[in-house]
C-alpha cells in the first residue's frame, strides 16, 4: 500500500490523473484480501496488485475506460470453472473490487492524509460505502479515513461523517479483520510491529531478515559491531550496539514491539528478559531447551521478576515445523511473528524446544 499511495502522490502533484483500483470486498479463497490496491496510468503500467491473472487484466481495460470520468464504479468477479480456467484462478471465491480516475486537489489532499496515516505506523481504518442505499447520505465508493483511535480524519468526496460509522467502527486493538457491514467496506490497516531482535548471531539474523522480508521493522541489538551491521542485515531500521545490560534500560518499547531473544549465551538471554519480560511489549519470546528456560525462569523470580511477566513469555519459540536447520528455524519464528502479528496471542502453538547457534 505504501508504495502505491506515494506513485498517487507524486501522479497527482504532477497534476496527472492516475486510476485506482482496489479489493474491497472478497468471499471464500481469492488470490487478494480486501485492502489490496493497485494504481494505473493512462497507458495500462500498473504499481500494485490485485492478484495477477484474467480479473487483474479485466479490472485495468475497465479501468482505463473511466479516465477523465467522475465517481466509483464496482466490479464483481466469481472466479469459477468458466471463468478463471486459463489463468489458473479457480479459487471459488468472490472478489468487489472499487475502480476510479483520481486527478485534482481532492484527491491529492485525501491520498497525503491517508500516507501520512500509513507512515505513522500506528494503524487506521478505511471505510468504503458499497451500498449507498444504507449509508446516509453516500454515494457509491465514497471513503472515509479513521486514526489509530478510531478518530474521524477526512473523506473523500467532503462533508460530514455519518454517526453510524462511528458505531460500527472495530478498535484496532482488537485486530479487526476486513469486512462488510451494512453497505460499508471496512478495512483497517494494523500496527505496524517493530521486532526487536537481541543477538545477532546466526539465527538472530536469519530471523531478522526474513521478518523484514514480512514487513516488520527491525531494529538489531547486540555487543559486537560487527555482528550488529548492515552487512548481516541489509533491511534493519535499526541498529543498537553495546552491553545488552545497558541498552535494554533504555529501549523504547511500547505494545506494538515484539521482542525476540537470541543471544550467544544463557547469561545475555537471562539478562535481556529481566528488561524485557515486565515490558508493554506486546510479544517476547526467548529461544532455547525447556532446561535453559527452566534455569533462567528460575533465576529471575528470585531477581524479582513477576510470575505474570514471565507467564506471557513465549518459550521456547516458533511452530512445530520439525525446523532443524537455521533457516528452518527462522521460518518457524517468523511465522509464529505473523500469527501473533495477524491474528492476537491465541493464534500459534510454540515447538517443544529449540536451541539457539
Amino acid at each position: 500500500m505504501r508504495d502505491v499511495v506515494r506513485y498517487l502522490i507524486r501522479a497527482l502533484d504532477d497534476g496527472r490523473e492516475r486510476l485506482l483500483c482496489q479489493v474491497v470486498e472478497t468471499r471464500g479463497s481469492t488470490p487478494q484480501k480486501a485492502g489490496a490496491i493497485m494504481a494505473v496510468d493512462p497507458d495500462g503500467g500498473q504499481v500494485g496488485t490485485l492478484g495477477g491473472g484474467c480479473v487483474e487484466n479485466e479490472v485495468k481495460q475497465n479501468a482505463v475506460r473511466q479516465l477523465g470520468e467522475e465517481g466509483v464504479r464496482l466490479h464483481s468477479f466469481v472466479l469459477d470453472h468458466d471463468y478463471a480456467w486459463a489463468d489458473g484462478l479457480i479459487c471459488g471465491g468472490k472478489m468487489v473490487i472499487a475502480t476510479e480516475a483520481l486527478k485534482g486537489a481532492g484527491a491529492l489532499d485525501y491520498y497525503r492524509r491517508l500516507h501520512q496515516a500509513i507512515e505513522t505506523g500506528e494503524g487506521f481504518t478505511e471505510a468504503v460505502v458499497v451500498a449507498p442505499e444504507r449509508v446516509e447520505d453516500s454515494s457509491p465508493g465514497r471513503r472515509f479515513l479513521f486514526d489509530h483511535d478510531g478518530k474521524p480524519l477526512t473523506c473523500r468526496p467532503g462533508g460530514a461523517f455519518p454517526d453510524v460509522l462511528g458505531e460500527r467502527l472495530a478498535p484496532l486493538v482488537d485486530r479487526p479483520r476486513a469486512r462488510v457491514d451494512q453497505g460499508v467496506a471496512w478495512l483497517p490497516v494494523l500496527p505496524r510491529i517493530r521486532l526487536v531482535v537481541v543477538g545477532a548471531g546466526h539465527v538472530g539474523q536469519a530471523v531478522g531478515n526474513l521478518a523484514a522480508e514480512a514487513d516488520f521493522d527491525v531494529w538489531v541489538v547486540d555487543d559486537r559491531s560487527q555482528y550488529a551491521s548492515r552487512e548481516r542485515f541489509p533491511k534493519a531500521q535499526k541498529f543498537i550496539v553495546g552491553p545488552v545490560e545497558e541498552v535494554l534500560k533504555t529501549l523504547e518499547v511500547t505494545r506494538n514491539t515484539f521482542v525476540l531473544i537470541v543471544t550467544r549465551g544463557h547469561g545475555h538471554d537471562q539478562e535481556a528478559l529481566f528488561h524485557m519480560a515486565p515490558t508493554p511489549a506486546s510479544y517476547v519470546g526467548l529461544i532455547g531447551s525447556q532446561r535453559k528456560i527452566k534455569m533462567i525462569f528460575e533465576s529471575l523470580r528470585e531477581m524479582g521478576i513477576a510470575a505474570d511477566d514471565l507467564a506471557r513469555v513465549t518459550a521456547p519459540v516458533g511452530l512445530d515445523i520439525g525446523s532443524r536447520t537455521v533457516p528452518e528455524i527462522a521460518v518457524s519464528i517468523v511465522a509464529e511473528l505473523i500469527a501473533r502479528r495477524n491474528l492476537g496471542p491465541k493464534a500459534a502453538t510454540p515447538i517443544p524446544s529449540t536451541c539457539a547457534t
